[in-house]
């Protein structure tokens, strides 16, 4: 899933093997430039994938030391593999959070997860409610305002919002001061998180400086704001969790300017067939409910397609461990033989991917063990 609007991808810090992104593109790199610059990278490179394939679980061979999968082509075709290794690429989260929201059942118009969301265009001149003030929350909010539609922006929890520019650049200042690009990404890579909590919350201080006035333009209309855990700000509500912040990419400026209306979800007494029953006695009547809410861990991805068992014993995924260290299960060998979890930024993946293949390379070659 890519964002909407822009994806926050800076060329200097971005580029895949071989094939660094040209140095004429902007800092900002939109969805589909993107997707159109990994299909060049595959035919380009010879890779060897496969499209239009849903992966619909499988099994672990402990005698064998393998995989049994099966998969469903596009062309009705269903195949049978036996990989010895899995790489779960599936980003941090996985499954649809659809979280429990008193009278949505009575609700008469249509209401739609984040991920189904297709296009403000066929919204137009429509009543709309997104729940949900995530990345997620304000990119549709954004686009459905601009295709004409009437939109309520329903928010359930604080939010950190930072500016695009500059804030939203902080952390990456050592990409501007000249080392290679190998050499920043292990700076960055293996600073111990303790220092890189002390770090970010200074940054955090200075977005506060810098954002000011969007705050304060924010916090005026009743948006609620917060600053993360500790006041580590969104980099590490990333790490613990995967969401909870916005960079503002112009949504932030409808809201605090009323163009996109703002209801706390805590003032909703429950829905009703027309929309929202506010505690007030007001209703907000709406043709469509967008629930923005998130998505549940990738754990649920592994239960569902592997399991209870293996889920279990695989454990949590992404998020601090108890000695708030490393992130689980990330990169590293699991407790289930073969099986691999890669998410997180493309500065992420550069460096990691190679540490995972590595781990692959020596589990194969008989100089680690499979599980840790």
């Amino acid at each position: 899933r890519y964002h909407r609007l822009t994806l926050h991808n800076q060329v200097h810090v971005n580029h895949l093997p071989y094939m660094p992104f040209p140095p004429n593109w902007p800092a900002y790199i939109p969805k589909d430039k993107l997707a159109r610059w990994f299909e060049a990278y595959a035919e380009s490179m010879e890779l060897n994938f496969w499209t239009n394939t849903e992966f619909h679980g499988g099994t672990y061979d402990e005698n064998k030391q393998r995989w049994s999968v099966v998969l469903h082509q596009g062309d009705g075709q269903t195949r049978e593999v036996h990989p010895r290794h899995i790489v779960m690429a599936t980003g941090v989260s996985g499954i649809p959070n659809l979280p429990a929201i008193r009278g949505l059942k009575n609700f008469e118009g249509k209401i739609i997860h984040s991920s189904e969301y297709q296009n403000g265009k066929d919204w137009r001149n429509s009543k709309v409610m997104v729940i949900g003030s995530g990345t997620s929350g304000h990119d549709i909010a954004q686009d459905l305002y601009s295709n004409g539609s009437n939109v309520i922006l329903v928010q359930r929890s604080p939010t950190t919002i930072i500016d695009l520019e500059p804030s939203a650049q902080l952390p990456y200042a050592v990409y501007e001061e000249g080392p290679p690009l190998e050499d920043c990404d292990l700076i960055v890579a293996s600073t111990p998180f303790e220092l890189l909590k002390k770090s970010h919350q200074l940054i955090t201080e200075q977005t506060k400086i810098l954002d000011k006035k969007l705050l304060n333009d924010l916090s005026r209309v009743g948006f609620k704001i917060d600053f993360g855990e500790d006041n580590t700000g969104w980099q590490f509500k990333y790490l613990r969790r995967g969401g909870g912040y916005y960079f503002n990419v112009g949504c932030s400026h409808l809201i605090a300017e009323g163009k996109i209306k703002l209801v706390q979800f805590s003032d909703i007494d429950s829905f009703v067939n027309e929309g929202a029953l506010l505690e007030t006695g007001d209703t907000l009547g709406s043709d469509l409910v967008v629930l923005a809410t998130g998505f549940k861990g990738q754990e649920y991805l592994v239960r569902e397609l592997f399991g209870p068992g293996i889920a279990d014993c695989v454990g949590p995924i992404w998020g601090f461990d108890n000695q708030e260290q490393e992130l689980r299960n990330m990169w590293v060998r699991t407790r289930q033989a073969g099986l691999w979890f890669i998410a997180g930024s493309f500065a992420q993946c550069r460096i990691f991917s190679r540490f995972l293949g590595l781990q692959i390379k020596a589990c194969e070659a008989g100089i680690i063990p499979l599980t840790r």
